[in-house]
C-alpha cells in the first residue's frame, strides 16, 4: 500500500540566466554536447563508464600510472572496482599540485575559533604542514595500510592530520569529538589502529571543555595502539604518557618540509568511517582513494557549485562524512573551505552571520535544527550583517520542515539565495539527491537526484511511483560508493541489497511529485502505520512546529492492538512558555484538522531536548526504544545523552 504524497508547494526560486551560466554544471554540459539536465540525467546514469570518466577529466584528478579501464562489474553491481590498475594518491590532486604556481598563495582552509582567534593556510603552507606531519609518522615507523585515528576539534591541524595520514598510504579513522571512551574504542579495535591524534580540548560556549583524559581512558583498552599524538588547543594541564604520547608541536616541528607523497593503487583503502547502527557494532564504511573523494567534489562543484574562488562552510565535525567531504571536495577544486571551532550562537546568536560576513563564506551549510533554534531569537541578529557574499545555503542530516524552510529563505536569504538541500550518506560518500544551481526549488525539496545516481521511488513490489511515499533505491554502482563494511561482507549485504535484486535499498522514504521535485521523508524504519495508513514522522512534526511556542517535534508510533500503532509526540517549546493542558490540547486538534481524527495523538509529551547525533539528526528509534523502555542500541554518536534520560521517565 502506498500513501498519496501531501508534502511540496508552490515554486518559490529559479535561478537566474546569470547563475545558470555560471554554473559547473553547465561548463561541464557544454563540454560534452549535452542540452539540458535531464539529458545529462539520462546519460550519466545509461552509461556509468562515459560519466566517471567524464568527471575524473573535469576534476583534474591526475593518475601516477593510468587505469585501463574505469570499472570492472566481473564481480557483481556490489562489489566494482574502480579505475582499475591505477597508481595516485589523492593527496596530489588534494595538495601537491595545487602547492606550485598561483594556486599556492590562494587561500586553502581559513580558521575562526570560538575564542576569536582566526589563522589562514595557503595552499602552499598547507603542502608544507602535511608534508612535516607525514614525516612525523613516518618517523613513528607508520606507514601503508596503517589505520590511525583522529579525535580533535575542528582545527586546522585536523586538517592536516587527515591528509598526512593519507600521504603516507595511511587509513584515515575519523572520529567524533565529542565521544565517549567506549565509542573510540570499540572503532580503534576493530580497525587495529596503531596511532591515534588527539588534543587537550576544545572550546564550548566559553569554556575549555577536556578531551585528553577520554583518549588517555580508550588507549589503554587498545592493544594495537603504539602513539599518540596531542595537539595544544586550550593549553589545559593534562597527563602525558611516557613512551606513548607526543606533544603535536615537538614532534612536527622539527620535520622537513619536503615527503614523499607514497603511490597507492586507485582502489587502497583511504578512510574508515562508522556510522552508528540501531544494534550491534558500529558499521565501518570503507573508502578508497579514487572513490569518496571524487564524489565528494562532484557533487560540492555541481551541487552547491564551488569554484575555486568560494569559500565553503559546513557546520560539521570530522567524525561525521560531511568533515572529510568538505575537506577532499573543496581542496580537489582549489577551492577555500572554512573552519569554526565552537557554539554557532555563543556568545550571541549573530555569530554563525558575523562569520559570514566576516570570512566572506559564499557556501554554508546549516542543519534545520540549527536554524530552528534560530528563529526565536529574532531577526534582528542576521539583519546587522551584510551577507551579500552569500550565493547559497545548503543542508543536509535531516529533513526540514516547511516554517524553518522559509524562514531561512525568505528572512534571511530575502527569497533570492536558494538551499541546496542534500541528501546521502556516510556509504554513498555524498548524495543521491541534491538541489542544483540549475533547476527551481520548493520549500523542503531536492530538485533531482545528482549526477550518475540512478536513484528511483519504488513501491513494496518494487515497481516506480510517483507522487506517492515510497523507498529510495538507487539501480546502477557509482564511484563513491563504499566498497563495503570493514571486515563485515555479509552485513553489507543485508544492509543494502537483500530486499531485490542488484538494487541498492537505502532506508529512506522518498517521494518525487508531479512537477519532479523529490522529498525524503525520513528513515523507512522511522515510518509509523495506523490503521492501515502509513505516516512519516517529518508531516506530522512540521504540523507542530507550526505553532508559535515550539521549536521542535518529533513523532514515533507505539503498539496497538487494533490500529497497529498509535501516535506519540514529543514536543520542545520555547523557552519560559507554560506546558499546560490547554497547549496540549491545542496542539492536538492542529494535527486532527490536518490529519484527521484516525490520526490523533494518543499523547503529546513536553520534553527539553530531543536526542540528536552531532549533524543534527533527531534519533526517533532511540526516542521510540527509550519511551517503550526497550534496547536503546550504539548511543555514541549522541551529542546529548540526557534528553534519552529525560524520554525514559516520562511514561
Amino acid at each position: 500500500m502506498t500513501e498519496q504524497f501531501t508534502f511540496g508547494g508552490e515554486i518559490v526560486w529559479k535561478p537566474s540566466p546569470q547563475q545558470i551560466e555560471h554554473a559547473n554544471l553547465t561548463k561541464f554540459m557544454r563540454l560534452h554536447n549535452i542540452k539540458d539536465f535531464d539529458e545529462l540525467m539520462q546519460k550519466s546514469t545509461s552509461d556509468v563508464a562515459w560519466f566517471t570518466e567524464a568527471v575524473l577529466k573535469f576534476l583534474d584528478i591526475q593518475f601516477y600510472e593510468p587505469y585501463s579501464k574505469v570499472v570492472d562489474l566481473s564481480e557483481g553491481i556490489q562489489f566494482p572496482k574502480w579505475c582499475v590498475d591505477a597508481k595516485m594518491n589523492i593527496i596530489h590532486n588534494c595538495v601537491d599540485k595545487h602547492a606550485v604556481g598561483a594556486t599556492g598563495q590562494s587561500p586553502a582552509i581559513i580558521f575562526e575559533g570560538e575564542e576569536g582567534i582566526t589563522r589562514t593556510l595557503s595552499y602552499e603552507q598547507l603542502y608544507i604542514e602535511v608534508n612535516k606531519t607525514a614525516n612525523g609518522l613516518r618517523s613513528l615507523g607508520l606507514g601503508k595500510g596503517d589505520a590511525i585515528g583522529i579525535f580533535m576539534p575542528m582545527t586546522p591541524e585536523i586538517v592536516i592530520a587527515l591528509l598526512a595520514i593519507a600521504k603516507i598510504g595511511g587509513i584515515i579513522l575519523p572520529l567524533f569529538s565529542g565521544y565517549g571512551a567506549g565509542a573510540i574504542v570499540s572503532r580503534m579495535n576493530d580497525a587495529e589502529a596503531k596511532a591515534l591524534f588527539a588534543c587537550d580540548g576544545a572550546f564550548r560556549r566559553g569554556k575549555p571543555v577536556e578531551m585528553k583524559s577520554i583518549a588517555d581512558e580508550a588507549a589503554e583498552q587498545i592493544p594495537t595502539l603504539k602513539h599518540m599524538i596531542v595537539l595544544r588547543r586550550t593549553n589545559q594541564e593534562i597527563k602525558m604518557k611516557a613512551g606513548r604520547d607526543l606533544w603535536w608541536d615537538e614532534l612536527i616541528n622539527k620535520q622537513s618540509e619536503e615527503s614523499e607523497t607514497e603511490i597507492t593503487n586507485a582502489e587502497n583503502p583511504l578512510m574508515i568511517i562508522y556510522t552508528s547502527g540501531t544494534t550491534g557494532k558500529p558499521k565501518g564504511a570503507l573508502h578508497t582513494h579514487c572513490g569518496f573523494p571524487i564524489k565528494a567534489a562532484q557533487d560540492m562543484s555541481f551541487g552547491t557549485d564551488v569554484h575555486q574562488e568560494d569559500v565553503i562552510y559546513w557546520m560539521t565535525d570530522m567524525g561525521w562524512m560531511m568533515g572529510p567531504w568538505l575537506v577532499f571536495g573543496s581542496l580537489i577544486l582549489g577551492a577555500t573551505m572554512f573552519l569554526y571551532d565552537g557554539a554557532p550562537d555563543f556568545p550571541a546568536p549573530n555569530r554563525l552571520w558575523e562569520l559570514a560576513e566576516k570570512h566572506k563564506i559564499n557556501q554554508m551549510g546549516v542543519s534545520p535544527t540549527l536554524i530552528r533554534s534560530l528563529i526565536p531569537q529574532g531577526e534582528e541578529h542576521f539583519k546587522k550583517h551584510n551577507l551579500s557574499s552569500l550565493k547559497c545555503f545548503a543542508s543536509t542530516g535531516e529533513p526540514w520542515n516547511p516554517d524553518p524552510w522559509m524562514w531561512l529563505f525568505e528572512k534571511v536569504g530575502n527569497k533570492k539565495i536558494p538551499i541546496i538541500n542534500y541528501s546521502g550518506g556516510t556509504e554513498i560518500s555524498g548524495g543521491i539527491v541534491m538541489g542544483n544551481p540549475l533547476r527551481p526549488l520548493k520549500p523542503c525539496a531536492f530538485s533531482a537526484p545528482c549526477p550518475g545516481m540512478n536513484a528511483d521511488v519504488v513501491n513494496e513490489d518494487g515497481k516506480p511511483l510517483r507522487d506517492s511515499v515510497g523507498e529510495l533505491v538507487i539501480k546502477s554502482p557509482w564511484i563513491g560508493m563504499t566498497r563495503g563494511f570493514w571486515k563485515d561482507k555479509q552485513r553489507y549485504l543485508d544492509t543494502y541489497w537483500s530486499r531485490w535484486d542488484n538494487v541498492w535499498v537505502h532506508g529512506d522514504f522518498a517521494a518525487i511529485d508531479k512537477d519532479g521535485l523529490w522529498y525524503i521523508l525520513g528513515r523507512s524504519d522511522d515510518t509509523i502505520k495506523i490503521a492501515g495508513k502509513r505516516l512519516g514522522p517529518a508531516e506530522v512534526e512540521s504540523i507542530l512546529v507550526k505553532h508559535k511556542d515550539i521549536v521542535e517535534a518529533a513523532a514515533i508510533g507505539v503498539p496497538h492492538e487494533v490500529k497497529g500503532s498509535e501516535l506519540i509526540l514529543f514536543a520542545v517549546t520555547k523557552p519560559n512558555v507554560e506546558r499546560s493542558a490547554a497547549l496540549r490540547q491545542e496542539l492536538s486538534k492542529m494535527v486532527i484538522s490536518e490529519m484527521g481524527k484516525p490520526l490523533a495523538p494518543k499523547e503529546i509529551l513536553f520534553v527539553n531536548d530531543l536526542p540528536k547525533t552531532r549533524n543534527a539528526k533527531v534519533m526517533r528509534r532511540m526516542i521510540r526504544s527509550a519511551y517503550l523502555g526497550l534496547e536503546l542500541g550504539d548511543t555514541s554518536s549522541l551529542v546529548n545523552p540526557q534528553a534519552v534520560e529525560e524520554i525514559k521517565v516520562l511514561k
